[in-house]
């Protein structure tokens, strides 16, 4: 992962723990209405992708046992990972895009229902992507991909009608400053990094008609999503994936649905007009977006403003904020393996380290969430903002409440590390939990799509009686259960 030049190192603190008694009378601990729903308190697990689904998208029991654990602690929502809504093999990513995965899901809601007492609200994000390839061996690359054309053998100074094997021997036997003259940009992009749609790449019809079928196929993983039980819906509007890429300054789309700023916000509108039509006005749906692109030429923090006042204003129940994360300053990956986006300095801005610079990683997008919130505010809104990003201790927490950075507040690596910490943090013994130590050891097990777990607890105990391990047997797979 990318790392600023500053190598300042930033511990996280425990803060003032609250009494039971001041914890019950703070504001994080006090109800609030999402849409037609009410949440216990303010505190929100965010979405986080455990690699326990099957290759086929199913649940698992590991899956299971995931949510249960983080609902053992009582927060007020847990968002379920990235779901995907087409009925295309993703991996071991969840999947909702047919009712076979129904069984499933709503064993999943259950488990989370019976493990909080009733307690904790559960979502579950819903998101599309497209297609990214592995990067491939170079010379393969140009001996078996490489789709040949008449522009190839003009920069090869070749005749128009040369034979392929001919042209591939020739491109084959050039250096690279010569490769990258006669490769078009997106071709050089396929051999280093591995090919990659954009919502731009207009000549494709799947991408051209992605208007026509996103709509129809949000509605329907939202549908669903209501028939196995959960809550809410969250929209992923964020990071490298499609939504995001529609709301992004790069789209260039010349069909009404890029360029200007009411353009590249037409799809996303319509995915959530759609989705409200099919669910009705009393289910809850909001949506995961970015406060900025934090990439050359990506959309800022004004524009994502003018985004989320636009959502509120089309009805939608809640906007969560995140940041970063995305394809275009990814790190190149190693030949076989598929670039991940949060490797470069926008990857870093979405999921800062404990090694930062004079910034630090707490609370890194909690200004640019204000600037938001505010222009929410501003055109009369009152649509909850979930604000996110290093929070770690009970002040912190508190903090954004108070100035006005958010309404609820998500604590993803920090819950990672204790899931119990709304437990703790409830019945005054603050003092018990195991804070997160930021050093993004769970994004590294991520980036390699192995199951995610936390260092803090990951080794500890392996001799306990019946816990689940990782394929490779040195791990456990869920945080020990809290001694009280």
């Amino acid at each position: 992962m990318w790392r600023p030049k500053e190598r300042i190192k930033h511990v996280a603190q425990p803060g003032n723990w609250p009494t039971r008694e001041t914890a019950a009378a703070s504001a994080l601990f006090q109800p609030i209405k999402v849409g037609a729903l009410t949440l216990n308190d303010r505190t929100w697990v965010p979405a986080m992708v455990p690699w326990r689904a099957t290759d086929d998208g199913y649940v698992t029991p590991h899956v299971l046992d995931w949510y249960r654990r983080f609902a053992e602690g009582r927060p007020g929502a847990i968002v379920v990972e990235a779901t995907g809504i087409r009925d295309i093999p993703s991996g071991p990513l969840l999947r909702i895009g047919d009712d076979r995965f129904l069984p499933g899901l709503r064993e999943l809601v259950d488990t989370v229902q019976m493990a909080s007492g009733g307690y904790t609200r559960l979502f579950i994000q819903i998101i599309d992507f497209l297609s990214i390839r592995r990067r491939p061996d170079p010379q393969r690359f140009l001996q078996e991909f490489l789709e040949i054309t008449v522009e190839h053998r003009l920069r090869l100074e070749m005749d128009a009608d040369a034979a392929e094997a001919d042209v591939r021997a020739r491109l084959l036997a050039i250096d690279d400053d010569q490769l990258i003259r006669v490769l078009t940009p997106r071709q050089w992009e396929a051999m280093h990094y591995g090919a990659r749609e954009r919502v731009t790449d207009m000549q494709l019809p799947h991408i051209r008609d992605l208007p026509k079928q996103l709509p129809d196929l949000f509605a329907a993983a939202a549908v669903r999503a209501q028939q196995a039980g959960f809550d809410g819906v969250e929209l992923h509007y964020a990071h490298a994936y499609t939504m995001a890429s529609f709301l992004s300054a790069l789209n260039t789309r010349d069909d009404g649905y890029g360029g200007d700023l009411p353009g590249r916000l037409r799809l996303p509108l319509e995915v959530f007009g759609r989705v409200r039509h099919e669910v009705g006005n009393d289910y809850p749906v909001g949506c995961r977006m970015l406060t900025e692109d934090c990439i050359d030429d990506g959309t800022a923090v004004d524009d994502a403003a003018e985004f989320a006042k636009q959502f509120a204003a089309a009805g939608m129940d809640f906007i969560s904020l995140s940041r970063g994360g995305k394809f275009e300053d990814a790190k190149q990956p190693k030949v076989g393996q598929a670039a991940y986006p949060y490797t470069g300095p926008s990857g870093y801005e979405c999921m800062p380290s404990y090694y930062s610079d004079a910034r630090g990683p707490f609370g890194r997008n909690l200004s640019p969430a204000k600037r938001v919130r505010g222009r929410i505010r501003a055109a009369g809104h009152v649509t909850p903002v979930v604000a996110v990003g290093g929070i770690h201790n009970f002040d912190q927490a508190q903090s954004v409440l108070a100035n006005g950075e958010g309404d609820i507040v998500g604590l993803a690596r920090q819950a990672l590390a204790d899931p119990d910490w709304f437990e703790k943090v409830r019945s005054g013994r603050g003092e018990q939990v195991r804070l997160c130590l930021y050093t993004n050891y769970c994004e590294a097990l991520d980036q390699r799509h192995r199951e995610v777990t936390c260092e803090l607890w990951d080794r500890e105990d392996l001799d306990e009686a019946g816990i689940a391990k990782s394929k490779d047997g040195k791990r456990r797979l869920l945080a020990p259960a809290w001694r009280r």
